[in-house]
């Protein structure tokens, strides 16, 4: 078994290639050069096309055959729509897409769309809107905090939304959900320390009222595989922000409190057979620390 994983050049890939290795398979590593830590770590290596290069999927898809690529687990938030669009094409040349339904990503990539969803199902969630009417700023397709701001006046709401300002501490929430779109781990972990966007310190905390919010919106929107959901928790109130629906680089602590969720990808999403969780290890912290790669 070959998986492919995405963006294996940033400073959290390593943990996704290492588990795909300790789960017994080969870690097919992919970005837009070699000179990463990807290339190093990985069984094999595969450069690709920028994302705005129009011929990136024609490449993409003479990669998989060429490669001989059985699974693909995406994790970059621009190709995600495309994924999930030619995921039964390339379902037909054998290769398994780890990614929920096209309505759900779109839905998910979209923060108005995010927004509309998580009041009709009745999720708590900070007040939005297409206009300035609030005081944070950022854009409607976007990853991290990448175009997010807190403007002094007027600013061109073209592509942007507004929101309430989420109070509170930031919890990430690891998912995965089994070929029945039914979730089976549910993660929460308190962010202590956030890096350009990624985490760096993390513990694993029960909350029984994000659980409950994210089972009712499972059995509104069809999920699949590991989906990551952002939240912000001030006393007894929650506010949910965010839905990530693929895997996320902090997902590292959702492995070590659980198992090897690439081996749930292949044995449930793929297999088809069933999973017996094990108990989440809550108060499991996570501290993270650069390393070298070194290229002849």
């Amino acid at each position: 078994m070959r998986i492919l994983t995405e963006a294996s050049g940033s400073l959290v890939a390593s943990y996704l290639i290492n588990a795909i290795r300790d789960a017994g398979y080969e870690a097919v590593g992919s970005d837009i050069d070699t000179l990463n830590p990807g290339f190093c770590l990985a069984d094999d290596f595969v450069a690709l096309p920028h994302k705005n290069d129009p011929g990136l999927w024609n490449a993409i898809e003479k990669a998989l055959l060429n490669k001989k690529i059985n699974v693909v687990i995406p994790s970059f938030d621009e190709t995600m729509v495309g994924w999930a669009e030619r995921r039964e094409y390339f379902a037909r040349l054998g290769v398994f897409i780890v990614v929920s339904p096209l309505e759900t990503v779109r839905i998910c990539q979209d923060k108005w769309e995010t927004y509309r969803f998580f009041t009709d199902a009745g999720v708590p969630c900070p007040r939005t809107s297409l206009e300035q009417n609030y005081p944070l700023v950022k854009p409607r397709l976007g990853r991290g905090a990448e175009g997010v701001c807190i403007p002094d006046g007027p600013v061109s709401m073209e592509g942007m939304i507004s929101q309430e300002i989420a109070q509170g501490e930031e919890y990430t929430v690891d998912t995965f959900f089994d070929r029945e779109g039914k979730p089976v781990y549910i993660v929460p972990r308190k962010r202590i320390g956030v890096q350009n966007g990624k985490s760096t310190r993390g513990i694993v905390c029960r909350h029984d009222g994000i659980e409950h919010y994210i089972r009712m919106m499972a059995r509104i929107a069809r999920f699949s595989g590991p989906v990551n959901f952002q939240c912000f928790i001030e006393g007894e109130t929650l506010s949910f922000i965010e839905i990530n629906p693929r895997i996320a680089g902090g997902m590292a602590l959702g492995f070590a409190a659980t198992e090897n969720w690439v081996r749930l990808i292949v044995n449930n999403l793929i297999l088809g057979r069933p999973i017996n969780p094990k108990p989440v290890r809550y108060g499991l912290k996570m501290v993270r620390y650069y390393a070298e790669c070194f290229i002849p």
